[in-house]
């Protein structure tokens, strides 16, 4: 072969090469394109909401809305959505969903006519109550398949009970039951509990003789305050939030008893805020007798 031929032949492998490298890139940047859409990755709360709330009732831009399988495993992960996307809140609701007052449906509500329902979203926060401590643990149980969550009004002694239960493998709200405070195993303490967080007199008198307490210390944001104290200390380290009004609870299987313990929990939804109050009833009346914020 002549040096010409030579030199036309080297050209002509080069390029050769070069069409197979630039199609085998294009070829990985098609490849990874779709994979990336095709991620479950969780759409952030704040940004579910913010969409969520630029469509119009009647054609929700988030109607197909879906979440990964994995956020099934664990009740708060799918209720977190559930309560911050319109379109999958409409998706996982058995229609007719019957509302029930005692053992009576009062009513059933068509998806067309379904109010979207925020639970305690705008809030930024929400209770739990347990019976003891021991049972905080239950959150984390992803073999639990019913769950109910509790919209307590304090003030016109209400509650509202939304039960979900786990249908193969998807979380589903199948009712919603209306009753009174008084009808719930938690009715001592609520009743309680309204006046404790509303009176700012009452709920030093509801503080034990001596409290076990972990707060942040006043004097610097940095440390933490762990002992004992006596009533007259409470203001000065008691949380900078103890919710009133309209409160929480989300039973996940737990025993709910009247028993002459509770534990209220109060937690963050995204901003890390967790404060436990632990209260026991000695004679019939409710003291305060731990807490950590």
């Amino acid at each position: 072969m002549g040096t010409y031929e030579a030199q036309f032949a080297g050209m002509g492998a080069r390029c050769l090469l070069t069409f197979f490298m630039v199609a085998w890139m294009t070829l990985c940047v098609s490849f990874t394109g779709c994979t990336e859409r095709r991620s479950g990755h969780q759409v952030p709360l704040d940004d579910a909401v913010e969409s969520d709330s630029l469509s119009a009732e009647g054609e929700d831009a988030g109607e197909d809305a879906s979440i990964p399988s994995a956020a099934d495993e664990l009740f708060d992960d799918f209720f977190f959505n559930f309560a911050a996307n319109k379109g999958l809140q409409r998706k996982r609701i058995q229609y007719p969903l019957p509302i029930y007052k005692g053992d009576v449906v009062t009513s059933r509500v068509n998806k067309g006519a379904w109010t979207i329902e925020r639970f305690f979203m705008p809030e930024g926060y929400y209770t739990l109550i347990f019976d003891k401590p021991e049972q905080v643990d239950i959150v984390k149980d992803t073999l639990v398949n019913h769950v109910v969550v509790e919209k307590i009004f304090l003030e016109k002694g209400g509650i509202e009970q939304f039960y979900f239960d786990r249908i193969r493998g998807e979380w589903m709200l199948t009712s919603i039951r209306q009753m009174s405070i008084d009808e719930s195993p938690n009715g001592s303490f609520l009743a309680f509990y309204r006046r404790f967080c509303d009176d700012e007199d009452y709920q030093l008198q509801s503080v034990n003789d001596l409290v076990t307490f972990s707060a942040p210390d006043p004097d610097d944001d940095f440390n933490t305050i762990t002992g004992m104290m006596v009533p007259e200390q409470w203001p000065a380290f008691k949380p900078s939030l103890i919710p009133r009004g309209i409160i929480y609870n989300i039973n996940y299987g737990q025993t709910c008893t009247e028993v002459n313990e509770k534990v209220l929990l109060i937690r963050g939804v995204a901003n890390g805020l967790e404060a436990e109050l632990v209260f026991h009833k000695k004679n019939g009346v409710w003291k305060l007798i731990k807490f950590m914020s």
